[in-house]
C-alpha cells in the first residue's frame, strides 16, 4: 500500500482489486453472439470468451453499451475489472451521459448474483463514490458519478446519505458544482440525467434532499446568492415558483 494515499483511495484500490479477484477469470457464455454489422466481428466476439485478456477501448465500449446480449450478466462479469478501472480513470463516455454505463450494470442484474460477486460490485460503487466526494479534483465529476451509481443500483438514497455525512471542503465543492449543473433541469421538474425507471421519484427525492441540505453547506462554502436562490426556488411549487420575482429568465 502507498501510505500517501487517502483512506478513501486505498479503499477504492482494494475494491478494484476485489473485482479483479472475483471476476478476472470469467468469460461470456460460450454460445453468446451479437450482430456483426452492428456490434463487431467474430474475432472480437471470441475475445469475450477468453479470460484474463484486456479489450481495446473501442471494443470495451461497444461491449458495455450493447443492450442485446443473450446473457448480459456473463458479458458484464467478463469485462467488469477493466470496465470499472476505466470508469474510475474517467475514460468511459456514453452517448447520453455516464448514466448509460450505470444501465449496463443494471441490465446485468448484479444484485441477484451470488453473494460474493454482488458484494464486490456494491463495494466498488461505494468506494468509488466515497473517493470521488473526498477528492478535490476527481477524474469524473461527482454529479456524473452519482448519475451512474444511481442507475447501476436503482437507488438514490444511500448515495445521498453518504454525501450528507461527508461535510469537508471537497464534498461541499462538489455539491456546489452539482447544483450549478442541475438547477436548470430541476427548476423545470426534470431529472438532470436520463433515468431508466422511477425518474419522477428520483427527481423528487433529489430535489427534497437539496432543499434540506444544500443551503447551509453552500452558504458556508461561499456559493453565490444566485445559486442559493435557485435552491430556494426548488422548495416552491406551482405558481409560487413560476411567479417568484427571482424566477430565472432562461426558464420562461
Amino acid at each position: 500500500m502507498n501510505p500517501a494515499l487517502s483512506p478513501a483511495r486505498l479503499r477504492l484500490v482494494a475494491a478494484l482489486d476485489g473485482l479483479a479477484a472475483t471476476f478476472g477469470g470469467m468469460t461470456a457464455h460460450p454460445d453468446e453472439h451479437n450482430c456483426e454489422c452492428h456490434w463487431g466481428s467474430a474475432e472480437e466476439l471470441a475475445q469475450l470468451k477468453v479470460a484474463y485478456t484486456e479489450l481495446d477501448p473501442d471494443l470495451l465500449r461497444r461491449t458495455w453499451q450493447a443492450p442485446d446480449w443473450s446473457d448480459h450478466a456473463s458479458v458484464l462479469r467478463r469485462i467488469l475489472p477493466q470496465f470499472a478501472t476505466e470508469l474510475v480513470k474517467g475514460s468511459v463516455e456514453g452517448f447520453s451521459g455516464l448514466e448509460e454505463a450505470g444501465r449496463s450494470f443494471a441490465r446485468g442484474h448484479w444484485q441477484q448474483w451470488p453473494t460474493g460477486q454482488a458484494e464486490a460490485v456494491a463495494e466498488f460503487l461505494r468506494a468509488w463514490w466515497a473517493d470521488t466526494l473526498t477528492d478535490p479534483d476527481p477524474p469524473v465529476p461527482a454529479h456524473e458519478v452519482l448519475a451512474m451509481i444511481t442507475e447501476a443500483s436503482a437507488a438514490l438514497t444511500p448515495w445521498l446519505t453518504t454525501w450528507e455525512t461527508l461535510t469537508d471542503r471537497p464534498a461541499d465543492a462538489h455539491l456546489a458544482e452539482a447544483v450549478a449543473k442541475w438547477e436548470y433541469d430541476l427548476l423545470g421538474d426534470q431529472l438532470p440525467w436520463d433515468c431508466w425507471e422511477n425518474g419522477e421519484e428520483t427527481r423528487t427525492e433529489l430535489t427534497a434532499w437539496l432543499v434540506r441540505n444544500a443551503p447551509a453547506r453552500l452558504r458556508a462554502h461561499g456559493a453565490s446568492a444566485e445559486l442559493l436562490d435557485r435552491i430556494r426556488l426548488l422548495g416552491l411549487t406551482g405558481d409560487d415558483r413560476w411567479e417568484d420575482p427571482h424566477w430565472p429568465g432562461y426558464r420562461c
